[in-house]
């Protein structure tokens, strides 16, 4: 199996899975195509070679974020919501034209450049935990300890916020 089919595999399943999550009505198994699209998302970061991504892909995505999800679904006993019948055409003629317009955009570049898929790239050091470890304490070490310190006010709040109500 070559590499140009696995990623086509993966990105299809991808994409499809993404269209799945929009068009599915039940927000339970919106949740887990999403999980499907995050692994394959994952698996495309490491065809990149980017393996640090994709763990953390694998971890924070659909480790984390869809355990949140699916709580907030359960706890808000979300179910099939009934659109509004006015809107609905308007809502599918837009959503035609929005992807119609994306793959037009992706026809037009694949035909002014034939090459830009097949360009061998150098070495993918972005996903590195070398680099990305001198970026974060070198560069952009202030916005990184503003999330910090952000992330710890959110859980001071959170923790406040649960004791009152017990």
């Amino acid at each position: 199996m070559s590499l140009s089919f696995l990623f086509y595999l993966t990105a299809t399943i991808a994409v499809a899975s993404a269209i799945f999550v929009v068009l599915n009505s039940n927000a339970v198994y919106s949740a887990i195509l999403l999980v499907l699209c995050f692994f394959s998302l994952a698996v495309l970061y490491l065809l990149l070679e980017a393996y640090f991504l994709a763990v953390l892909e694998i971890f924070i995505y659909a480790g984390a974020i869809m355990v949140l999800f699916l709580f907030a679904i359960m706890l808000l006993n979300l179910g099939r919501e009934d659109a509004l019948p006015k809107f609905m055409h308007l809502q599918r003629a837009l959503s035609v034209l929005m992807v119609a317009l994306f793959f037009f955009g992706i026809i037009l570049i694949m035909l002014h450049e034939p090459g830009v898929l097949h360009q061998p790239g150098d070495t993918f050091s972005a996903g590195g935990i070398y680099v990305l470890g001198e970026a974060l304490f070198s560069k952009y070490l202030l916005p990184f300890e503003v999330a910090s310190l952000l992330l710890l006010v959110a859980l001071i709040g959170t923790v406040y916020l649960a004791k009152r109500k017990i």
